[in-house]
């Protein structure tokens, strides 16, 4: 990837990408609405092909809902549920497989016709192995995590920690993608040397990916109807008698990682950080001469970001309203993935390139 491809080559395969990023965008939105809305379940059975098409008149609906009926989260949460309300779930996580489905045939078809016409080069197949072994594995966990969810006669919903990691590798995905994309479109020239600009975007990006965990967190345990409230928790700057829930009893690291209101004071001021040191980034970064691209496309971490915290700060206030919730929370995943494709970006055009002098500024 690190060689450039002529222009007649590289654009089509490029703007085949492009659209793959734009897809998985799509389908981690549809993920989101499937957890917050509670359909991961709704669908018992992996049918690759057949799976395709929603169940076609009342017979098979009904056989769908019969099936629905045998697990634990009809069972002790939508015991309520008429077959209205499953046909609501069904569609959400029908369409989230279907949309996998047509990602998967967006790729395929184009990457046989660029076979065809030879447009790989050598450099190119390396990472093209690395992006359909990434997205067969993202398809793997997916049903691996609702397989979970099926066969256990307890669990209500899939467990936090699996969703997060389907999350992670969705997201994975979504960079690497976009960054094959940058190394056929971006020319040299645009890209600027400066180790501590870089430095500090790699900083951001894990704390960035540390948030994002804690934020699946918050999604698979339904923390933030724990605290509908802001800029307090409950009344209190600090969580109090956070030691149990219920009947539960959090020891050891699951405090950090099961507790929802733990993990709600965490996923907050983890957001303040990030808020206050992208500022920092934004405000050193300005002072760094570099190409037109960088100059023009700095400022967008702190724009994203502060639309993220607002977006965040709604949500938290609309986690008792279902519907201002939902939509809320889809907005606040979908800016959060533009605060980490800017960060890779970023990352793409200011880098370290072998044999080159370092740009040395007021940023160190």
């Amino acid at each position: 990837m690190a060689n450039q491809v002529t222009q007649r080559s590289s654009k089509p395969v490029a703007i085949w990408l492009l659209a793959g990023v734009a897809m998985i965008i799509i389908q981690i939105l549809l993920g989101g609405i499937t957890r917050l809305t509670g359909s991961g379940l709704s669908i018992t059975e992996w049918k690759p092909i057949m799976g395709a098409l929603p169940p076609m008149n009342d017979q098979d609906w009904n056989i769908a809902f019969e099936k629905y009926q045998q697990i634990a989260q009809y069972k002790y949460v939508n015991a309520h549920f008429t077959l209205g309300d499953f046909k609501f779930i069904y569609f959400w996580e029908w369409f989230h497989r279907v949309w996998a489905r047509l990602i998967g045939v967006v790729f395929i078809i184009p990457f046989i016709i660029f076979i065809i016409q030879k447009r790989f080069k050598k450099e190119m197949i390396k990472p093209m192995i690395i992006l359909f072994l990434l997205g067969a594995l993202q398809g793997l966990v997916g049903w691996i995590m609702v397989q979970s969810g099926l066969e256990d006669s307890e669990l209500l919903y899939v467990s936090h920690y699996r969703l997060a990691i389907h999350f992670i590798l969705a997201l994975g995905l979504l960079c690497y993608t976009l960054w094959f994309a940058f190394a056929l479109l971006i020319p040299n020239g645009q890209i600027i040397v400066h180790k501590p600009v870089r430095k500090f975007t790699n900083w951001l990006l894990v704390l960035l990916i540390v948030q994002l965990i804690y934020g699946a967190f918050m999604a698979g345990l339904k923390a933030a109807a724990f605290a509908p409230t802001w800029p307090d928790i409950n009344g209190s700057w600090w969580p109090t008698h956070v030691q149990s829930l219920g009947e539960r009893e959090f020891k050891g690291l699951s405090f950090l990682t099961d507790n929802p209101l733990v993990l709600h004071f965490i996923h907050r001021n983890l957001a303040y950080i990030i808020t206050v040191l992208i500022f920092i980034w934004w405000w050193r970064a300005r002072k760094v001469p570099g190409t037109g691209l960088f100059q023009k496309t700095r400022v967008l971490p702190l724009v994203i970001v502060l639309l993220q915290v607002v977006l965040g700060v709604l949500t938290i206030l609309n986690a008792v309203h279902a519907t201002s919730f939902l939509w809320l929370g889809v907005a606040h995943q979908f800016v959060a993935m533009l605060l980490l494709l800017s960060l890779v970006w970023l990352l793409f055009i200011v880098r370290n390139r072998p044999g080159e002098k370092l740009v040395l500024s007021s940023f160190d």
